[in-house]
């Protein structure tokens, strides 16, 4: 037994021996190091791509984990260690990759790696194997190659970090910059430059610029595209109109795509599970799917979005009846329209039998929801649709949905509908307004349109009858076309009824009666004040008698207006208070408002009338006032043209205000400061009918300065411009008592000489005669010259003597009378012309002339020669003494010796002419006279000759004394 126990013994420990010696020697031989490792680069991904075998393995598969280690420029410089575990298979190429956040083309890489065996199954095989060997990635190497920048053309999503490279080559003064913004860097190694990007954001579809310049030449540069981050579809659904194609639509979100081939839009995928089917959508909103004919009922969709840097995806599950979305329905149309009703027809596209439809209908009226019906058809549908208004336009509209599962509606269809015209539904409110004038009325109706709910169509004109109450008479019949709303009516004294009707195209409305009395347009009722609110004018009154039917309040609406708008207001028997507002009312604005009672007989009676405002403003303008009555101590102040009734406010009264030079006020003036920093002395008058105010206790001679205001019980109206004035003197009545006599009879004077101004200038200045008007050219006739119109002394025969007498107490013998006259009697000097008639003994006409005005006497009677005249001689009977030529010799040489010896202003001057006798004719005419003398005739004297020339008496040998003639060229005008 114990030999058996040893011997077991002895076998166990030979056969753990042996299975030692086998693992040892499989363990040995066993090669499990990774082989035929190869590394590449994927630049567009910036990954290092590695792949190897594990060849022999003991069994079809094991479970391994692959230690990696990569480094940087040299193989000391791990930069990357890791684990990669996967299930071996027997001759399997395995494939891993690492992402780097430095571009690979810008360092050179080592890797290697090595196994262990991690199965659970072979715990003998659990051991490391040996690393393989380095296997180096070689980087960009500068050269004929000018990509210097790594990566290039570099894509990542908004928000990404990126690191750039600069492989220089040798150790250079670099700078590089993001779109002209400079990017800071580090060396990474001798010759490579690292810059980092971090949270890049979007900046534009066609990339961002990444260059570097050396010694600020630029050397290289890239192009950066960061894309929008992809989102998930929004809102994915999918319907069906017909039950033959399944319409699904999402919302795409943001738009990932970018310009010159750096990332094109995202595409969609649609795949269905059930069926395994999948279609590649054309749309990024859209995609259609066909119903297969057997008619799936449930559908799973899965929605993928994809683009180079991510995919998102999205599913949804439903039941195809329960996805329905009919379309519009079709055909909408109105048959037997009448005033209240309708009827509709419509149609939906067929739907085969897998479902009823359920169509909802609205009628609008400017918006307003009146009726809402719902039906439920198969195909066709007609509703009636009742209670309509007439004349009336309605918007009607329908859809429709899945009767059993409402998905969604369909697209509202919208059809106007306007029912037919009916007769007027309502009588015209209607009112009046009478004037009474010269016995006639004049009588204004007015009515408000009726509504378009009580026309009940277009109302084409009003008819109006008139009718006399006091007597028979015809009825007067008027039409009056629409829009009018109101006319004017003449009327003899009386009363009337009046009747108003509305007609359209259908018929007419009930009638509108109002009655006119006799006493219309005569009412006088007192004017009371009322105080307007925000909410409007409040107003209550007494009833006047128990037999009424009702109120009406009358008022103009644009009170200051031309037409003013008359508006008014119906209110029943019981109503004895109202509120009248208006959005037309306005602050400022006087309203006046009429209350009328009606009676039993619809006549109307006057009994309340009212005035006010909405709001009170204060006055704009201040009265027009003049200063009257003005004395030394006081003027009176008016302003009667001050309109009240048009101010924006009831005139509560005045204020006078008064600057003088005067330091202080009296008792009934209160001083204020007015806008300009002066003071005024203000008197307050309460009482708005006074229109006057008396100033008093002034100072003579003092100047003055008032302005009148009113006020209301909202203020003042704004101080305008200060009127002067000045007070009189004390002692200016005495001077009016003096000063006004001797104007009154200046002024008596005046019209007493212009009354008598041709006396006067008769007597005072009279006219100088003109020659050329002179009768004396009558009695030459000069053959020679018949035109002559200056007279000659050589044409004129001397036939005048003027007598100088200027000797007091002389007397001149009156012809015809035997008298002499004095002086005194007889004006000085006494002239006359003596026209004797040649060779002739009757005596001729005698003319004296006499001029006042123009005689200038330079001498006396001591320094003059005359020639007296006798009494005995008739002036009319003198011979002429001498011929003209001795005369006229005899006148010049006396003239030119005279002007020689006569001292100036010794020279009597007279103005004398020739001039024919009164009698007409011609000079021979003058011979023949009257056997009885004639008086001599005064004339005025025209051309001047001296008078007071020493010259003798013409005697017998030519000599002439004291006889003046006219001589040539002596003729003054």
């Amino acid at each position: 037994m114990a030999f058996f126990a040893v011997s077991q013994t002895a076998f166990l420990l030979a056969v753990l021996s042996w299975r030692i010696s086998q693992s040892e020697v499989l363990v040995e031989h066993l090669p499990l190091t990774p082989e035929s490792l190869t590394v590449s680069i994927n630049s567009t991904l910036q990954h290092l791509h590695l792949q190897w075998t594990v060849h022999e393995l003991p069994y079809q598969e094991l479970q391994m984990v692959f230690q990696i280690e990569i480094s940087r420029f040299e193989t000391s410089k791990v930069i990357w260690m890791g684990n990669y575990s996967t299930t071996v298979k027997r001759n399997q190429v395995l494939h891993w990759s690492w992402k780097s956040e430095l571009p690979l083309e810008c360092a050179t890489h080592f890797v290697r790696i090595k196994s262990t065996v991690e199965d659970a199954r072979f715990p003998e095989l659990r051991f490391s194997s040996n690393w393989s060997s380095w296997e180096e990635v070689h980087a960009h190497t500068p050269g004929h190659d000018i990509k210097l920048i790594f990566p290039r053309d570099k894509l990542v999503e908004e928000g990404s970090n990126v690191t750039f490279c600069y492989n220089a080559g040798i150790n250079q003064n670099l700078s590089c910059y993001l779109d002209s913004e400079l990017i800071h860097g580090e060396q990474l190694y001798s010759n490579i430059f690292t810059f980092k990007l971090n949270n890049v954001p979007f900046i534009r579809e066609a990339g961002t610029n990444v260059y570097c310049a050396v010694n600020y030449a630029l050397k290289d540069g890239t192009v950066l595209f960061v894309s929008k981050v992809l989102e998930e579809p929004k809102d994915f659904s999918c319907e069906t109109q017909d039950f033959k194609t399944l319409n699904c639509t999402w919302d795409p979100g943001v738009d990932t795509g970018l310009v010159f081939d750096g990332q094109p839009p995202q595409h969609y995928t649609l795949f269905e599970s059930f069926s395994g089917e999948k279609k590649f959508c054309e749309h990024n909103n859209q995609c259609s799917w066909e119903i297969s004919p057997d008619l799936q009922e449930t559908y799973n969709f899965t929605l993928t979005a994809e683009n180079y840097l991510r995919k998102r995806s999205v599913s949804t599950i439903f039941n195809l009846t329960h996805r329905v979305h009919p379309k519009a329905p079709s055909s909408v149309h109105f048959k037997n329209i009448g005033a209240t009703n309708a009827t509709m027809t419509w149609k939906i596209p067929a739907l085969g039998n897998y479902s009823t439809l359920l169509c909802q209908i609205e009628l609008r009226d400017k918006e307003n929801a009146l009726q809402e019906h719902n039906v439920s058809i198969k195909v066709n549908g007609e509703f009636l649709f009742s209670e309509l208004r007439p004349d009336t336009q309605y918007v009607v509209r329908i859809r429709c949905a899945n009767a059993k599962h409402v998905w969604k509606w369909s697209q509202w269809v919208t059809q106007p509908l306007v029912t037919a015209e009916a007769v007027p539904s309502k009588a015209l409110d209607v009112w009046r307004r009478v004037k009474s004038e010269k016995g006639l009325l004049h009588v204004t109706i007015f009515w408000k349109p009726l509504s378009k709910f009580h026309a009940n169509g277009k109302i084409l004109f009003y008819n109006i009858v008139t009718k006399q109450l006091d007597k028979k008479s015809e009825l007067k019949f008027q039409s009056i076309p629409a829009p009018a709303n109101g006319t004017e009516l003449t009327l003899n004294q009386g009363s009337y009824q009046i009747q108003v009707t509305a007609n359209n195209s259908v018929g007419t409305s009930l009638a509108s009666e109002i009655v006119i009395s006799r006493d219309s347009g005569n009412e006088e009722v007192e004017e009371e004040k009322i105080n307007g609110t925000k909410d409007g004018f409040h107003m209550s009154w007494k009833p006047q008698s128990r037999g009424r039917t009702g109120y009406v309040v009358d008022w103009c609406e644009h009170q200051r207006n031309l037409h003013c708008d008359l508006q008014w207001k119906n209110l029943g028997p019981n109503n004895t208070s109202t509120v009248i507002s208006s959005d037309a009312f306005k602050p400022g604005i006087r309203y006046n408002f009429r209350i009328y009672e009606l009676s039993t007989e619809k006549i109307a009676y006057l009994i309340e009338n009212r005035t006010g405002y909405i709001q009170e403003l204060a006055p704009l303008d201040s009265p027009e006032v003049k200063a009257l009555n003005l004395t030394s101590h006081s003027f009176t102040l008016s302003w009667k043209d001050y309109d009240t009734e048009a101010q924006r406010g009831f005139i509560q009264g005045y204020r006078v205000c008064l600057k003088s030079k005067a330091t202080q006020c009296h008792l009934d003036a209160v001083e204020e400061l007015l806008p300009d920093n002066s003071t005024c002395c203000k008197h307050d008058i309460s009482n708005p009918k006074q229109k006057t105010f008396l100033v008093e206790n002034l100072q003579p001679e003092s100047f003055y300065e008032f302005f009148v205001s009113s006020y209301t019980s909202a203020g003042e109206s704004p101080v305008g411009t200060f009127t002067k004035v000045m007070t009189q003197d004390e002692h200016s009545h005495m001077l009016m008592r003096i000063i006004l006599p001797m104007v009154l009879c200046v002024l008596l004077i005046a019209v007493m000489c212009y009354w008598k101004s041709q006396w006067v200038k008769e007597k005072c200045y009279p006219d100088i005669p003109d020659p050329y008007k002179s009768s004396i050219f009558s009695l030459i006739k000069s053959k020679e010259n018949p035109h002559l119109t200056i007279m000659n002394v050589k044409d004129c025969t001397p036939d005048a003597i003027e007598v100088v007498n200027k000797s007091e107490g002389t007397k001149t013998p009156f012809i015809g009378t035997g008298k002499t006259l004095t002086e005194s009697e007889f004006p000085k000097p006494a002239n006359f012309y003596l026209l004797p008639a040649q060779d002739s003994s009757v005596p001729g006409p005698c003319i004296s002339f006499v001029n006042h005005t123009y005689r200038e006497t330079a001498c006396d009677s001591s320094s003059c020669a005359h020639t007296p005249v006798t009494d005995t001689a008739l002036p009319c009977q003198l011979r002429l003494l001498a011929s003209p030529d001795n005369l006229q010799k005899t006148l010049e040489k006396t003239h030119r010796d005279s002007q020689g010896e006569i001292p100036a202003g010794e020279i009597s001057l007279n103005y004398v002419s020739q001039l024919a006798s009164p009698v007409s004719g011609d000079k021979d005419s003058l011979l023949i006279s009257s056997p009885v003398p004639v008086l001599c005739s005064e004339y005025k004297m025209q051309t001047v000759v001296p008078s007071c020339l020493d010259s003798t008496v013409l005697s017998d040998n030519g000599s002439l004394s004291s006889v003046t003639l006219l001589g040539q060229g002596k003729h003054y005008n």
